[in-house]
């Protein structure tokens, strides 16, 4: 998950993203438009941002919503199954778009409210472009210190809002290797499965060893 400081911003519009657009205040400075047309990205550069964070099956079919400045929520596309994505923060580290199923959604929503996370809702996220991670210990720290094991993470999927007990199985340590899977803000309300993965190893829809079988057979 990436640094907490863009995540906060970030995860309270996947939040809101449901119930449609967030109007800007009135009392919010218009960006000059010649501005906001020479630094903003396209429409179609902010959806495939966004479809990266999961599968291509997944990504292709996803709602895409993008936090604007002073805080608006637009979807830029209507989605055809469960998921929501969002592309890249420019402003973050490195690449983070993500891509979530409603529980993981509701879930963010308790993180950003600093409520407790809805019980018996657990929730999957992609972020198979990568994160600029944080605080492997403290859910809301904003930068790293000598005592809060700031940590990177690459590609990873994420399982949220599950029992005390799944996460149990799980390793723990402050600093963790994070090329295996491990619990993020561990014996928190907010404590969640970080799996690291490859990319989008195959191509959509493909079974690898379905695929290989089939070479086999070609091959007699």
């Amino acid at each position: 998950m990436r640094a907490q400081f863009l995540i906060v911003r970030l995860i309270a519009g996947f939040a809101l993203a449901s119930s449609a657009v967030v109007a800007i205040g009135a009392n919010e400075p218009a960006r000059p438009p010649a501005a906001a047309a020479k630094s903003a990205p396209s429409d179609a550069a902010l959806i495939a941002s966004a479809e990266s964070a999961a599968p291509p099956n997944v990504g292709q079919h996803a709602t895409i919503v993008v936090m604007e400045d002073g805080g608006k929520m637009r979807t830029l596309r209507k989605g055809t199954n469960n998921f929501t994505c969002m592309p890249d923060d420019p402003a973050s580290p490195g690449p983070d778009p993500m891509c979530m199923d409603p529980a993981a959604m509701e879930w963010l929503h308790a993180y950003v409210s600093h409520q407790a996370p809805p019980a018996g809702k657990v929730g999957f996220m992609y972020m198979l472009a990568g994160g600029s991670d944080a605080s492997n210990t403290d859910p809301y720290a904003e930068k790293p210190t000598a005592v809060n094991h700031w940590i990177s993470t690459g590609p990873h999927v994420m399982v949220v809002g599950a029992d005390a007990s799944f996460y149990d199985v799980y390793p723990k340590s402050p600093d963790p290797d994070t090329s295996v899977p491990y619990v993020m803000w561990a014996g928190t309300p907010y404590q969640h499965l970080m799996a690291p993965v490859p990319a989008h190893p195959h191509p959509p829809g493909q079974n690898p060893h379905r695929a290989q079988g089939k070479t086999g057979a070609t091959d007699k």
